[in-house]
């Protein structure tokens, strides 16, 4: 029997594997990539005909604006990305516009991968948005017109806004500070919170697992018919109420603290 050859294959093993270990221990202590580290973002401008744009992001940080000073037709957008894989094909950005759909897109893939990215993009004025993100947060502001956004895995955050909201998540949380009559706001893990600068027509608000925050506008004699439902947490509601109001509230979640109340 040879041993001294079984030693040598076996030491070469073991010696292979210790630097993977070593190898993927290190990418670990070295953190993850941020895209805020990105010095020189890239810029483009893409052409929009309608007056409808769909955002479709795999894996990034979204900021969107609707902006007056925007050229009509013009979407702009800048991007910050910085990517790296020890083992696997090269990281890579891209976008493009097709039709009325701005898709972006990141990738990133190997045994040892480490990408981020964030874009900004500003729409003018008149248009609807609609946002599909599979994974990462979404910010937005400033629209007067529908907003739908939807990210499997991140936060939802919406600002100066007038138009109709329909936010979801499947993971985090989802606020809203705005003056829209018409707002429905879901999450399956993380609290919704919601501020209404405006006496609402319709607030919808949901949770799986986390608090549930409604505040309505203070004063101007307004009723409000509130439907509230907690699986296990208390509720906490002091507008004023009418069963037969126009103006309506739901506030559910499955585990966590319901409260629907006017601004200080």
């Amino acid at each position: 029997m040879n041993r001294t050859g079984t030693r040598t294959r076996t030491t070469r093993a073991l010696t292979a594997s210790t630097a993977l270990a070593l190898l993927l221990l290190g990418a670990t202590a070295c953190g993850t990539a941020s895209a805020g580290d990105d010095k020189h973002p890239d810029h483009r401008t893409f052409a929009l005909s309608g007056r409808s744009l769909t955002i479709v992001s795999d894996d990034s940080a979204l900021e969107i604006v609707s902006a007056a000073s925007n050229p009509a037709g013009k979407v702009e957008v800048t991007r910050w990305w910085q990517g790296k894989v020890a083992i696997g094909s090269d990281p890579k950005a891209t976008w493009a516009m097709h039709g009325d759909r701005l898709e972006l897109r990141l990738k990133c893939s190997g045994v040892i991968a480490d990408c981020s990215s964030k874009h900004l993009i500003e729409v003018p004025r008149g248009v609807a948005v609609t946002v599909e993100d599979g994974d990462g947060s979404v910010r937005a502001r400033g629209f007067a017109d529908a907003l739908s956004v939807r990210t499997h895995d991140g936060s939802v955050h919406v600002t100066d806004s007038t138009g109709p909201l329909t936010l979801r998540s499947g993971d985090g949380s989802v606020h809203a500070e705005v003056s829209s009559r018409e707002v429905r706001a879901t999450t399956g893990d993380g609290s919704v919170h919601l501020e209404l600068g405006a006496v609402p027509d319709l607030v919808d608000s949901r949770s799986g697992d986390g608090s549930v925050t409604v505040t309505l506008p203070k004063g101007g004699g307004t009723k409000y018919r509130v439907t509230t439902k907690t699986g296990d947490g208390s509720v906490d509601v002091s507008v004023p109420q009418d069963s037969t109001s126009s103006h309506v509230v739901t506030a559910h979640t499955g585990d966590g603290k319901v409260t629907v109340r006017n601004a200080n």
